[in-house]
């Protein structure tokens, strides 16, 4: 009896061992390493995320973070420039590994997609027109059928218009770029996005032309995306992440944080 009772433990446990293997053999971290290339999708526009410098080079706080991800498995790194309304479906698809392009971990893309431990929260803050100082002391002032609310479409801060403003006229545009130029020329009354790229926004292009209304309306933390059903890549990520906290690469006084969304050195090497 004993010696069936082991038998049935040695097969399940035999049984285990080969799902664990199919498990790692089928990891996109072991293809990762198998492969030798780590294949990142992003957009490149988002200040200071990502973007191009003068050279088209793509630079920024993502960029800066997988080239250590890269290192740390040893691997090269190849970015891929993705439109922000098709990048899930790139990820979904197997076009890339990883996203790592300032994207908000929302429950409806959790649907699609699964996302590593946070590495940066942001909330959405407003740009105001100058000619509006003094008669909008708040954001939730301009929800009135006199203004137009701009942003970026397909973003979480579309999604946080269409939640805060009922009355208000709201228009989206292809990159938050030629939405926060609305209003700096006056043909919109406010600009709604993240804090980071509004505060970078004020200290160039907005200074002494716009209002930043720098409560945040929401509370949003930036992740990393991978695709489903793959646990080995994303132990692997957040054990990453620790270590980068630890270390100190993201941190506020110092690291990735200080150099990309304190100093604004870089602005001339994208202007």
């Amino acid at each position: 009896m004993k010696k069936l009772v082991l038998a049935v433990f040695a097969f399940a446990a035999l049984n285990m061992f080969a799902a664990d293997l199919d498990l790692w053999k089928n990891s996109t971290l072991n293809k990762i390493v198998q492969k030798g290339e780590l294949r990142v999708c992003l957009e490149p526009g988002y200040m200071p995320f990502e973007m191009k410098d003068k050279k088209g080079r793509i630079i920024g706080y993502d960029p800066d973070m997988v080239k250590k991800m890269a290192k740390e498995m040893g691997v090269k790194l190849k970015l891929l420039p993705t439109a922000w309304d098709g990048i899930i479906g790139e990820l979904v698809t197997g076009k890339c590994d990883i996203i790592m392009s300032g994207m908000t971990l929302t429950q409806q893309r959790n649907l699609k997609v699964n996302f590593a431990n946070p590495y940066i929260v942001v909330g959405q803050t407003v740009l105001m027109n100058k000619s509006l100082e003094g008669k909008i002391k708040s954001a939730k002032e301009l929800d009135s059928s006199e203004y137009t609310i701009v942003t970026k479409l397909g973003t979480s801060a579309e999604v946080a218009i269409k939640k805060f403003y009922k009355k208000a006229k709201i228009i989206t545009f292809e990159t938050e770029a030629d939405a926060a130029s609305e209003v700096l020329n006056s043909k919109a009354d406010a600009f709604v996005y993240d804090q980071p790229y509004n505060v970078l926004f004020m200290s160039d292009k907005g200074k002494g032309k716009l209002i930043h209304l720098d409560t945040p309306l929401t509370y949003e933390p930036l992740a990393w995306a991978i695709r489903k059903g793959d646990p080995d890549f994303l132990n692997w990520l957040n054990n990453f992440l620790r270590q980068m906290q630890e270390d100190k690469v993201l941190g506020f006084s110092e690291g990735l944080y200080q150099k990309w969304l304190v100093d604004t050195a870089w602005l001339k090497r994208v202007q």
